[in-house]
């Protein structure tokens, strides 16, 4: 009887070898650039108790109330969790490891995240966020300083336009009057609310300015406003984070309903936005968190951090630009079998110490047969150990992408095997050189 085939847990998807240019050129860029920022990699692990997010985010958050993935460990009854989001887990682990006793800390991390949502575009129940987070830093400069980060990280990436929206959420005492006056409002209109709006009210009423329906928007749109109840230390910070975005050249818009779906958020919070990807617009938030860290049992510190949804931003690499074949590898070496293969494995690991990537074809097949492969693969250059040129420690050497007969191995021709690496890294160096120069001519 045929085995009925198995297939992924919907919403949790493959990244298939086509697939991951995009992402890699995209990790790659986000890793200068935090580290250009003085930030420092920090990995946790991917299950974490479950109280570590009720306490965190909140128990009257979508997050926690329907989306989490928790479960019972069956070995020693723990309630644990695969984390939906990973601010609390570092928060955690530099309060397990005193990260903070010595000095502030600054950290990124890079990860899957995971989330019981209906799957659609730029939204799925496994998902990759790349974050950093700041602890132990009270002003409103670093703040401005991850805006930054963020801005140079979307130049960088040549992804625009992409805008940034801010506002502020006050401290708690702020957010105490802000939200007395909130449930005061929408009681008043109570016949108005939906389902989620109506068991918000009195756990949560912040979340509902961040509905989604469309029959409520109005009725959001004049309740009361947060920015209305913020004192003087509050509007201070907003103030003079608005005046280092100015500075450093970031437009924004104050956007008064802005707010995080996250409990620990105070004072600083932000998203930045994009047009070009439907309801699915935000591809990444942050702000300040500066209660989190108490929260969670350790000794009170000011925070900051943002995350960015990876999968949404891969999107706008594609939309980006032109598809283009990715190279395997640099180097594609051929063998005759027998003792030739031997020759070739010396050939091939002689050229990875050279640092040259390099593809040696296994198995045995005709020449014309691997030359195929070779040509598939993307390589550059084509190395092949024929029975000749083993007996005399040399190769053939075949440009496989050369459009001028005059270049560099356009012809095959024979190389002693003690000058392959030398002279191919060379050889590539050079063509290198050639197409990155300006085009220049006369009109």
């Amino acid at each position: 009887m045929k085995k009925e085939k198995l297939a992924a847990v919907r919403g949790m998807n493959d990244l298939l070898p086509a697939d991951a240019p995009p992402w890699e050129a995209f990790e790659a860029r986000a890793i200068d650039v935090l580290r250009a920022y003085g930030y420092q990699q920090i990995r946790t692990p991917i299950v974490e108790h479950t109280a570590l997010f009720t306490r965190g985010i909140g128990e009257v958050t979508d997050i926690v109330e329907k989306e989490m993935y928790s479960f019972v460990d069956q070995l020693n009854g723990e309630n644990l969790t695969l984390r939906p989001e990973a601010t609390a887990s570092v928060v955690r682990a530099c309060i397990e490891h005193n990260l903070l006793y010595e000095a502030p800390r600054r950290l990124w991390y890079m990860g899957p995240m995971f989330r019981h949502e209906r799957p659609q575009r730029g939204r799925y129940r496994q998902f990759h966020q790349v974050g950093a987070e700041a602890l132990g830093f009270p002003g409103p400069d670093v703040d401005a300083e991850q805006i930054l980060l963020l801005k140079r990280l979307w130049e960088a990436l040549e992804i625009g336009p992409v805008r940034l929206e801010l506002n502020s959420l006050g401290d708690g005492e702020e957010r105490a009057k802000h939200r007395s006056a909130l449930i005061a409002y929408f009681e008043s209109h109570a016949e108005l609310l939906d389902a989620d709006a109506r068991r918000r009210l009195h756990s949560n009423p912040l979340r509902i300015l961040d509905t989604k329906n469309p029959a409520m928007q109005a009725l959001v749109a004049e309740a009361p406003r947060v920015t209305d109840y913020l004192g003087a230390a509050s509007r201070a910070h907003f103030e003079r984070l608005q005046e280092l975005l100015a500075v450093g050249g970031v437009e924004f818009s104050i956007n008064p309903r802005l707010v995080r779906g996250l409990d620990y958020y105070n004072l600083t919070v932000y998203e930045w936005i994009t047009d070009r990807l439907g309801a699915q617009g935000t591809i990444c938030g942050g702000g300040r968190y500066d209660p989190l860290i108490e929260m969670l049992g350790g000794k009170p510190a000011p925070s900051c951090g943002f995350a960015i949804g990876v999968e949404r931003v891969i999107e706008l690499l594609r939309e980006s630009r032109q598809p283009s074949d990715q190279a395997v590898c640099d180097v594609y070496v051929l063998h005759q079998g027998g003792g030739t293969y031997l020759a070739a494995l010396r050939a091939a690991e002689q050229l990875r110490d050279v640092g040259l990537e390099v593809i040696l074809h296994a198995g045995e097949a005709s020449l014309k047969s691997q030359m195929k492969r070779a040509d598939a693969s993307g390589a550059e250059y084509a190395v092949i150990v024929g029975e000749a040129e083993a007996a005399e420690g040399k190769a053939m050497v075949k440009a496989l992408r050369a459009a001028d007969a005059a270049a560099p191995f356009a012809q095959q021709r024979p190389l002693a095997l003690a000058e392959l690496g030398e002279t191919l890294v060379a050889t590539l160096a050079a063509v290198s050189a050639l197409d990155d120069e300006p085009i220049s001519g006369t009109n």
